[in-house]
């Protein structure tokens, strides 16, 4: 079983917490992104970005600078976005960081798939960037399937706590064999189930952390999830969506 989830905009350098196991798998498909995102101007890049004057500057520092091999974090560490924060690995016992490694996945932009405890450095590139890397129309072109064969196990299993954004790297590429199961985190308004955007990164870095604690294998685990205030519905849900209502 592989669980997928988004990067995070907002990264971090911290070497001393814990070392880096190590680097991520597609690091030749990098080094080609790395290469085009440094053939730009300034103002493509910052268009790229669709940032401010001050993260461009920040940026484009980075990719001058930038050193794929060392110098490195650890990806679970180094994402500081919601879903981070609230997975909060930096009090995960060894156990824990044991089943993420194992079962976790982060989809990015720049890496590709990333495991927990490989080694990366800050970047800023997203999945829908209208970037034409090595004459792709888009990233979803350049990754192609190479997001699915490198995620997929023999399970088939797929927990999905990714945006669509990135889920749709996986998704597209899905077989009758495999199971892809979305999890849904949302709250009733004028009878309709809603998703509001904070709440659901905090859900899904919760859920991590959930499963982490409990060694959860089989996704029928999955329907014991209960906290930040959110219960699972078995009557909105079915067998490619779990929905976890969030009772006021």
């Amino acid at each position: 079983m592989k669980i997928i989830l988004s990067p995070a905009k907002k990264m971090r350098v911290d070497r001393d917490t814990m070392p880096v196991r190590e680097l991520p798998e597609l690091l030749n498909k990098t080094e080609q992104v790395l290469d085009w995102l440094r053939s730009q101007t300034g103002g493509e890049l910052q268009k790229l970005w669709g940032c401010s004057d001050r993260i461009a500057a920040e940026n484009i520092r980075r990719l001058a600078d930038m050193d794929l091999r060392r110098g490195l974090t650890p990806a679970i560490l180094s994402y500081e976005g919601i879903a981070y924060q609230y997975m909060a690995p930096g009090v995960f016992e060894d156990g824990q960081f044991a089943y993420v490694q194992e079962h976790l996945r982060i989809l990015s932009a720049f890496y590709g798939v990333v495991r927990p405890l490989d080694g990366v450095t800050p970047y800023r590139l997203e999945m829908q960037a209208k970037a034409s890397v090595d004459g792709s129309r888009d990233l979803y072109a350049f990754w192609g399937r190479t997001l699915y064969d490198t995620v997929r196990d023999g399970s088939g299993v797929y927990i999905n706590l990714a945006s669509q954004e990135y889920s749709r790297c996986i998704e597209a590429y899905l077989t009758e064999k495999d199971r892809f199961i979305t999890c849904v985190f949302g709250e009733m308004s004028g009878g309709k189930l809603v998703q509001k955007g904070t709440y659901a990164k905090m859900a899904r870095g919760e859920m991590v952390r959930y499963m982490a604690e409990n060694r959860v294998v089989e996704p029928e685990e999955l329907k014991g999830f209960d906290r930040l205030g959110y219960v699972y519905r078995e009557a909105l849900s079915d067998a490619a969506t779990y929905v976890f209502e969030r009772v006021k």
